[in-house]
């Protein structure tokens, strides 16, 4: 956004430079005009030569290089326009369906932490922070997990297969759950091309044929 109105005036000034130079045309043609009213006395014995084939060829020539740009002469060197800036929309999209979000779509995420009575500072120290709010398995990168749209507890996604899903029950909060109350989070990468997803190698060798 700041961009934006940057570029918005800049845009004004060019616009108020560009229209006082149009004034200023304007007046010079006006100054010009005006001067050439005045008569001035014709010479009828004055020889009125046409011009040759050449020296107009040569003042077409010079005419038509003035409106051309040239690569060589810095002067004439055409210039790169700068790309324009869009006005930023003020809604705010979803990153993974592009559609406006609503604040009574949002959830509330609850992580339970490995030890509640430890302060933010002291959570952030150690490596195992959170646990899973049912089997209370420690959450890390590499765990799948999942969020209860009813209650907002993070859960390992193998307790969503292993007992949630059995009777689809909220076991915070005990409200029934649908398919689109399981909302699974997607895990943040690493420095390693698989970012935790399960990967298998495959070693290629020569094989002898007969």
């Amino acid at each position: 956004m700041k961009a934006y109105e940057k570029q918005k005036q800049q845009l004004s000034r060019t616009d108020q430079s560009h229209t006082k130079e149009q004034q200023k045309e304007k007046v010079e043609k006006f100054k010009s005009s005006e001067s050439n009213i005045v008569s001035k006395p014709i010479n009828p014995f004055a020889s009125k030569e046409p011009k040759t084939e050449e020296s107009a060829g040569q003042v077409a020539v010079a005419g038509s290089s003035k409106s051309l740009p040239s690569f060589w002469v810095p002067s004439l060197t055409p210039e790169a326009k700068p790309t324009l800036l869009k006005k930023p929309s003020k809604t705010v999209l979803c990153p993974m369906s592009g559609r406006p979000i609503r604040m009574n779509e949002l959830v509330t995420v609850r992580f339970t932490p490995l030890d509640p009575g430890l302060e933010r500072v002291q959570l952030l120290s150690r490596q195992e922070r959170y646990v899973c709010a049912v089997t209370r398995d420690a959450l890390g990168n590499s765990v799948p997990c999942a969020v209860l749209k009813p209650s907002g507890a993070v859960v390992t996604q193998e307790c969503v297969e292993k007992l949630i899903k059995k009777d689809m029950t909220d076991p915070v909060t005990g409200a029934k759950l649908r398919d689109d109350d399981i909302i699974y989070l997607q895990r943040g990468g690493t420095g390693y091309a698989g970012s935790g997803v399960d990967l298998r190698a495959k070693e290629a060798r020569p094989v002898m044929q007969a």
